[in-house]
């Protein structure tokens, strides 16, 4: 149970540390630019596999918690998390439902059952994708460095704001696809996954999604 706590409070916790290199805000023409080809490379990607590695930094804790592991994305809203340091764990996002297995001890969660975390569902889904620019829900900032943009969401929606304040996202500026995503509770505790070796659009079989 306490690892269904870590890694839901994982999920829970959004935005970032400042990047050491510098950033600066863009042009409302250029935050346009950089939202549409976002949206149309989300539109276009059917899968992703990737391999993350999940910082977690809680203010009480001297050093932050290293978790390693693999993510596996079939659209339209099928998602794993398998994480295999320093312990065995997946959780699956499958038809409203959490599905959890603690190394060989199953599980599962209703999420219909509970708005915000149907809401979570979503959100988790959309940052994969990259695909958040919901103005209704967020206050949207754009920012971009010598490599990256860089765009954070404010959450405005009550139901989110109590558990989530801010997320932020890392783009990579040539293939507009999600390299980081930094989540926030509060001001001081987040959480941060980087991705790396991605696979976009292969092959994915139903059945790494069954529990």
């Amino acid at each position: 149970m306490h690892k269904t706590v870590f890694f839901i409070s994982a999920l829970l916790i959004l935005v970032s540390l400042k990047s050491v290199s510098q950033t600066v805000a863009l042009s409302k023409q250029e935050a346009l630019s950089v939202k549409e080809s976002i949206i149309i490379t989300s539109k276009k990607t059917t899968s992703i596999i990737s391999k993350f590695v999940q910082s977690k930094h809680l203010s009480f804790l001297s050093k932050d918690i290293i978790s390693k592991g693999n993510l596996v994305f079939k659209a339209p809203n099928l998602i794993k998390w398998e994480y295999n340091n320093p312990f065995k764990y997946s959780v699956i996002f499958k038809d409203n439902q959490l599905l959890i297995n603690d190394d060989g001890i199953k599980s599962d969660i209703d999420l219909s059952a509970n708005k915000a975390f149907k809401n979570l569902n979503n959100l988790i889904i959309k940052s994969v994708k990259g695909d958040m620019f919901d103005t209704e829900k967020f206050k949207i900032a754009y920012l971009k460095d010598a490599k990256n943009y860089l765009i954070s969401f404010t959450s405005l929606d009550k139901s989110l704001k109590s558990f989530i304040h801010k997320f932020e996202l890392t783009f990579d500026r040539k293939t507009f696809r999600v390299l980081k995503i930094k989540m926030m509770e509060t001001t001081e505790d987040y959480t941060i996954i980087t991705f790396s070796n991605q696979k976009i659009n292969t092959s994915v079989s139903d059945a790494i999604f069954n529990n």
